[in-house]
């Protein structure tokens, strides 16, 4: 009977601690979680997947994404040693370490160790409560139970290192090495680590750019544990212990950051960007740009594209000297501003009067003051140099014969060229005017690098791209293989900049009517490098020159690039290769189509008053002015010699009546020409 009653009550004893631990278990299965997937901060990357620039969370906390297997695995292991031992062992709650620190609280009459796991420190990071109350602590033991039956052990340890908190807004170890010591938490010293693992359990208290002391004792404490554990040396807790504890906190990573916003706009749901950006690149870049506008006043601003021609690829793109609301306007990103190229479009506007025959390297063209109708371009210095070949006249930055070249194809064939090159331009109002090869059009700098590279990789364009997903599709043919070499060995045969080295960079500069806009573009075998200095509200700046001031950025971005240039590839075998003498006859010397039908460039034309004027008259007459012609001239009104014999360019006319009237002149050879006037 006395047997049969204890069976019955060891029956009865299982089956209450059956339904008990059913119960448990349900009550554990009940609890509602808080999201497992906690805000990250958006992240851009370059090519190789470093940092370029991170942005904070909703609520401005740095909060980065990390994996255990991307974090120093003395840091883990200081971490579960110092926080929870059995943390690989227990099921979120850690029953003999609850009991132990009970008993040393009672014993001591205070709070003397922690029985919270690691897991159940994640579940009052998620969900953002205290410590304190008993019920604050049974919520959290709920919630590691049942953290420990929805995820692994890598993935609960993984919450932690994303939500440990460090102080201010920053949040997770991956933030906190960024913030303390510059660097990503995959090397980490000792020192380092330990001091990661103390901040957390008192995070404001302890932070080392705050409370440099108390951080260095709780560091301390840390390291005592590490040693006892066997994870350091006794000597390297000392040499860690003398390791000076960091009292400034570092600005996160923000390279790239005109490209890095562009990204964020671009895909605004996507939580990691890969550029195909190259970081030491660009950020050697980007200090050049600093030491650039350092003592250029405080408005010079400078930007910056590399990008290697053979794939497309942008490898460093600086908007700006520094990305700040200041003087420079330095948040305004210069690479993507519409601004006039100045003489950086003369090497597609002959590369294309190559093509189209006009014209040959070794081709003899004039340097004369010319009229196109009512436009007469002056070169940039105001000096013109008579008869010139081709190939001079590009290296000088000579304006008279690009603009005759452009007038012979028509300004539509460059908008044509512009346009197959993927190139994006402004036209000032109306029609396009053979000023466009001048400057007289609005390109972006990115824009401009993707046209030289066209020009350094045989004549076919390849747009640029910045996206490490983006594939890289060939584009149209822009120019010859053979026009296109032809520029570039023009580009390759002017002098660099006083100091720079002599290696054949092939370049080309340019500034802007109003000095507003310094450029200079080249590229080697490789790489394409565009720099453009100016200020970003597009106001003039006195003195500045492409040659001058933009060029040996040029030279020393590429010198930052590589230590030497790659070569150029030879000339194709269809390149004609001679001397003028040797070229065919109509390739000897400039003409435009139907020159046979042209006025003499040096034949007589009234400067003064223009055809189709209304002028006023001045009391001892009206002021006529000619151009071009030999003196002595004659001058005629309606038909009536009015002055014979002159000698002057410039010379007042006795006319007096109202209304219109036709003036000629006649130059000492014969030639004439004349203007129809109102005079009022």
């Amino acid at each position: 009977m006395i047997r049969a009653r204890h069976i019955f009550a060891l029956a009865a004893g299982l089956w209450l601690s059956a339904v008990a631990r059913d119960g448990f278990d349900g009550w554990v299965a009940a609890t509602v979680l808080p999201p497992l997937v906690p805000e990250t901060s958006v992240l851009v990357e370059d090519r190789e997947g470093a940092l370029l620039r991170a942005y904070t969370v909703a609520d401005g906390r740095w909060r980065l994404e990390v994996s255990p297997d991307a974090v120093d695995p003395v840091f883990v292991e200081m971490l579960i040693a110092y926080e929870d031992g059995r943390f690989r062992d227990h099921g979120g709650v850690d029953l003999r370490a609850m009991a132990r620190a009970v008993a040393q609280a009672v014993w001591h009459g205070g709070v003397v160790s922690g029985g919270s796991t690691l897991t159940m420190q994640v579940a009052r990071l998620l969900e953002e409560s205290g410590t304190g109350r008993i019920e604050g602590k049974l919520r959290q033991m709920r919630v590691a139970l049942a953290l420990e039956r929805r995820l692994t052990k890598e993935e609960i340890l993984g919450l932690y290192l994303l939500l440990a908190p460090y102080g201010g807004n920053i949040e997770g170890v991956r933030a906190a090495t960024l913030a303390y010591f510059g660097k990503e938490p995959w090397r980490l010293t000792p020192a380092e680590a330990a001091l990661l693992v103390a901040i957390p359990q008192s995070p404001e208290s302890r932070r080392p750019d705050r409370h440099p002391e108390v951080a260095a004792e709780a560091r301390a404490r840390v390291l005592a544990r590490a040693v006892a554990k066997g994870i350091v040396t006794a000597d390297h807790a000392e040499a860690a212990e003398r390791e000076v504890v960091p009292v400034a906190r570092r600005a996160v990573p923000a390279i790239a950051p005109h490209l890095a916003d562009r990204a964020l706009r671009d895909a605004p749901l996507a939580a990691v960007h890969r550029l195909t950006i190259d970081r030491g690149l660009q950020v050697a870049l980007e200090q050049l740009a600093a030491e650039t506008v350092q003592h250029q006043g405080e408005r010079l601003q400078v930007a910056m594209v590399v990008a290697d021609h053979a794939t497309g690829e942008i490898l460093a793109s600086v908007g700006s000297a520094a990305f700040r609301a200041d003087a420079r306007q330095g948040f305004v990103d210069m690479t993507q501003a519409l601004r006039s190229p100045g003489s950086t479009l003369k090497p597609l506007v002959y590369a294309l009067a190559f093509d189209e025959g006009l014209a040959h390297p070794e081709t003899m063209m004039e340097d004369r003051p010319v009229r196109f109708g009512t436009y007469a371009p002056q070169n940039f210095d105001r000096v013109y140099r008579g008869t010139v070949r081709v190939r001079e006249a590009l290296q000088l930055s000579l304006n008279i014969p690009v603009v005759a070249l452009t007038e012979a194809m028509g300004p539509a064939r460059v908008l044509v060229a512009l346009d197959r090159a993927g190139v994006g331009y402004r036209l000032p109002p109306g029609e396009a005017g053979l000023a466009i090869s001048l400057g007289g059009i609005g390109v972006s700098l990115q824009d401009m690098v993707q046209l030289y590279a066209a020009l350094a990789r045989g004549g076919v364009a390849l747009p640029l791209r910045w996206r490490m997903e983006e594939d890289g599709a060939e584009g149209a043919r822009v120019v010859s293989r053979t026009s296109a070499w032809q520029v570039g060995d023009i580009l390759a045969g002017l002098a660099p900049p006083p100091g720079s080295p002599e290696n054949r960079l092939a370049y080309k500069t340019g500034t802007s009517y109003g000095h507003r806009d310094a450029w200079a573009i080249g590229f080697d075998g490789r790489h394409v490098v565009g720099v453009w200095l100016g200020r970003a509200d597009g106001t003039p700046v006195p003195g500045v020159f492409g040659a001058d001031l933009a060029a040996p950025v040029l030279f020393q971005a590429f010198a930052r690039l590589k230590p030497a240039l790659e070569a150029q590839p030879p000339a194709p075998p269809e390149t004609l290769l001679v001397a003028n003498a040797q070229l065919p006859q109509p390739l000897q010397r400039f003409r435009p189509r139907g020159a046979a039908f042209d006025v003499a460039r040096d034949a007589p034309a009234v400067a003064f008053p223009p055809d189709g004027a209304e002028v006023e008259r001045l009391p001892e007459g009206v002021m006529v002015r000619v151009e071009g012609g030999k003196a002595p001239f004659t001058w005629l009104a309606d038909g009536m010699p009015m002055v014979t014999g002159e000698r002057s360019r410039e010379v007042v006319l006795p006319l007096l009546g109202a209304g219109f009237t036709t003036l000629s002149v006649i130059d000492a050879e014969g030639r004439s020409a004349r203007a129809r006037v109102r005079l009022r």
